[in-house]
């Protein structure tokens, strides 16, 4: 199976910047995207042999996640076992044989302004990860606002302690994985460089390469075998972050 996680930045923007292309030739089986910024209403893409399911932030033009995919899931939930549902950033598609996951996490913000929120974010999706890996295997997936180590963005002496390279979000996701956990990417490629999904749109940070990976794709570690490859689509524009695939045998 093929999946695929994409912040778009504003959905209705990366529509008139090739988003479709994109979509049509990757041919998921499951689609999310984060930061839609809109209502379902305001953008129409309806793709022949998808369903679709939208969590929309109650702020007009902010956060929001979505979810095409092929097969219809026995069930969806919105947000964290009822919390966490005002600023759509979390849907939950259950399927025969594992939950899918597809997040935005919140930003910790300028001076870490909104770490405490974070924080306790990041510990109530722990949990909740954690009692659905108790039923099914888990693929949790998209921004997740946090480079885990100092392979995962271009500079991190000078990015010490910001927001999304902070000790406090890196520690929770060392917590994470250390639940029953796995960042796919770094179990398939521990050593490898120079690979990042998000670039700040100042600077020429994409065209230098100066970015972080703070996209992911984590599995329950009992899946881990069954994941053939995670790709990272850097050359893929419309956003300033690129998709994130994900190859599963499921």
């Amino acid at each position: 199976m093929r999946f695929i996680t994409w912040n778009v930045n504003g959905f209705r923007a990366c529509l008139g910047k090739g988003f479709g292309d994109f979509f049509a030739a990757a041919d998921a089986d499951i689609f999310c995207i984060q930061e839609t910024k809109m209502k379902p209403e305001q953008a129409d893409f309806s793709p022949e042999g998808y369903v679709k399911y939208f969590h929309s932030a109650q702020k007009a033009g902010y956060s929001g996640t979505a979810v095409y995919t092929k097969k219809e899931p026995m069930s969806v939930a919105y947000g964290l076992s009822g919390e966490h549902t005002d600023e759509g950033r979390v849907i939950t598609c259950e399927y025969e044989n594992f939950y899918f996951v597809c997040c935005y996490v919140p930003n910790a913000q300028d001076g870490l302004k909104r770490i405490d929120y974070r924080m306790e974010f990041e510990d109530d999706m722990r949990a909740y990860l954690s009692e659905l890996d108790k039923s099914k295997p888990v693929i949790y997936c998209g921004d997740l606002n946090v480079a885990h180590n100092e392979i995962d963005l271009k500079n991190p002496k000078t990015n010490a302690g910001n927001a999304g390279f902070s000790d406090e979000e890196r520690g929770k996701m060392t917590e994470l994985l250390a639940a029953g956990f796995a960042d796919t990417y770094r179990r398939l490629y521990p050593d490898k460089t120079g690979v990042y999904t998000w670039w700040s749109y100042r600077f020429n940070a994409r065209k230098n390469n100066a970015g972080w990976r703070i996209d992911y794709f984590i599995v329950s570690e009992r899946l881990m075998p069954k994941v053939k490859d995670q790709i990272i689509h850097s050359g893929t524009e419309g956003s300033d972050h690129c998709p994130v695939e994900l190859i599963i045998d499921l």
